[in-house]
């Protein structure tokens, strides 16, 4: 098996039944503010779209990458598609041209006949209104030889599984950095969000050790991240000043983390780097000495900065301008929506403020109305301030997500009275009825948390209660709190309350 880079979460996988492109990313992403990076616009993309198969794990449009699907990939290629309770990644392939879709089943191994010879692959799709824009996922592939583990930004709660259909994994690619725009963005005191920044990067890295540990694979590849801020106004996101409590570390950072834990399986691969897997031997080539790269990583930045300075004014240039208020407009938006999710409604319990410019819009979710501020209303409990012109560009785009579009960019603050609220992104994430009600669905089944395991002296529900991760893998317990390494969300095991976010409670008790 020959796995060569394309950048971030990008593969390009090439067995004798054929070649699979994976998550082929170049083009900038969440309004201009995220590159792939190291630069990967030197490849020769007509070549590597040239392929038999093409999966996208997701719609996150540092995986989902319209421009370049058009542009460059074969659209006679076989979809490998994740089974998804909302078809939109398959709609929004077919708006491209492709038309050839292998349809899998969730955590389902499948065999492929091509060229004369046959691959096992299995996706795991992880489908809760959390994971991804409605959906996200991981590749295996299998050519009899050797087990490719494409994990990307997915975070599968069962392990055994893959083990359970194909044994030992020989080589794991895996996300490693931040995707988020916590802490950064809150209106928080400098040192406030220093601390909150180091125990996210941490908590991230701690997270990907553990599955490093489940899937137990000979080689591991950290990939999908992080990105590159080229903008002027957002050079400070990047990892390249020292700053320990930046969300984005590098590839190196987490190879060195591999090493002060003893697992020198790590490989460093940048765009064009080129892996020849046989089992547990690997034979590694670059396209040039990655010192050029991460020797002197803000040099390299500011250089890549320049060379792509028309791209990036070339984007901005798309963005809406307009006048006039936007109450009206986002009135039609969001009722009919509000009006479909009692339960992520009633979730969120309180009015949120949007700050557009010079004018103020409250979605009052209690009241399911969207409406102008009230004369002594106060500060609104959680509020975001938004620059008009994003908030035109996805109304004008009719975009379904505001958080894989104006969130993700980071080109907005934010601030919140109170813990972390998971209704309130997973309603900014689910703008059509189809999605809406696939969400509050979800969060109205019931979850079994009847059995329990033991942590440091104490007896909890085995199944975390935010998105069901096996907490005997992923639980940490320091003195009185409990930490999912999943997601970082945190428990005071005296009482059972969750500290990260309202609601999830969690069954605990100290054993004597």
């Amino acid at each position: 098996m020959q796995i060569t880079s394309v950048g971030h979460a990008g593969f390009h996988i090439r067995t004798a039944a054929g070649s699979i492109l994976c998550d082929p990313w170049v083009n900038p992403a969440y309004f201009a503010s995220w590159f792939p990076f190291p630069d990967n616009t030197q490849l020769d993309w007509d070549e590597l779209g040239n392929c038999d198969f093409l999966y996208v794990s997701h719609l996150h449009r540092d995986h989902f990458d319209a421009k370049n699907l058009a542009e460059h990939v074969n659209k006679d290629a076989t979809v490998l598609l994740p089974d998804y309770p909302v078809p939109d990644l398959k709609r929004e392939l077919e708006k491209l041209g492709f038309h050839k879709f292998f349809e899998t089943e969730d955590s389902v191994k499948h065999t492929i006949s091509a060229n004369g010879a046959e691959i096992d692959i299995m996706i795991i799709a992880l489908r809760a209104p959390a994971d991804g824009p409605i959906g996200d996922s991981g590749l295996v592939v299998s050519d009899g030889e050797t087990t490719c583990f494409n994990m990307n930004d997915a975070r599968p709660v069962d392990m055994d599984v893959l083990h359970d259909a194909f044994g030992h994994v020989d080589i794991h690619l895996l996300q490693y950095s931040g995707a988020i725009w916590y802490p950064m963005v809150y209106d928080i005191p400098s040192r406030t969000k220093s601390n909150f920044g180091k125990q996210k990067r941490q908590r991230g890295m701690d997270r990907c050790r553990s599955y490093i540990e489940q899937v137990g694979a000979t080689w591991v590849v950290p990939s999908a991240g992080p990105p590159v801020f080229l903008d002027d106004e957002l050079r400070y996101l990047n990892d390249d000043h020292g700053d320990e409590g930046n969300i984005f570390p590098d590839q190196m950072v987490f190879l060195e983390q591999m090493r002060i834990h003893g697992n020198e399986g790590g490989i460093l691969m940048i765009p064009g780097s080129v892996a020849d897997v046989r089992g547990a031997e690997l034979e590694l080539t670059h396209p040039f000495e990655p010192g050029l790269i991460y020797d002197n990583k803000a040099e390299y930045i500011e250089l890549m900065a320049q060379r792509l300075a028309p791209v990036l004014a070339a984007e901005k240039q798309t963005w809406a301008t307009g006048e006039g208020p936007l109450l009206e407009p986002l009135k039609a938006l969001f009722e009919p929506i509000m009006a479909q999710s009692d339960l992520i409604c009633d979730g969120i319990g309180y009015p949120v403020g949007l700050v557009i410019g010079d004018e103020t819009v409250v979605l009052d979710f209690p009241k399911r109305v969207v409406r102008g501020p009230i004369d002594g209303e106060g500060k609104y409990r959680y509020g975001f301030r938004i620059a008009p012109e994003l908030v035109r560009t996805v109304l004008r785009d009719n975009e379904p997500d505001w958080v894989n579009t104006i969130f993700l960019s980071t080109r907005f603050q934010a601030w919140r009275i109170g813990g972390y609220n998971e209704f309130l992104y997973t309603f900014f994430k689910c703008l059509t009825d189809e999605r809406i009600a696939y969400a509050d669905g979800w969060f109205a089944e019931a979850h079994d948390d009847s059995a329990s395991t033991e942590l440091a002296g104490w007896e909890v529900q085995r199944r975390c209660p935010h998105l069901k991760a096996d907490l005997s893998k992923f639980g940490v317990v320091e003195g009185n709190t409990l930490t999912c390494n999943l997601h970082g969300w945190q428990w005071d095991l005296e009482s059972g309350r969750c500290k990260t976010s309202k609601g999830h409670e969690l069954r605990s008790r100290k054993l004597s």
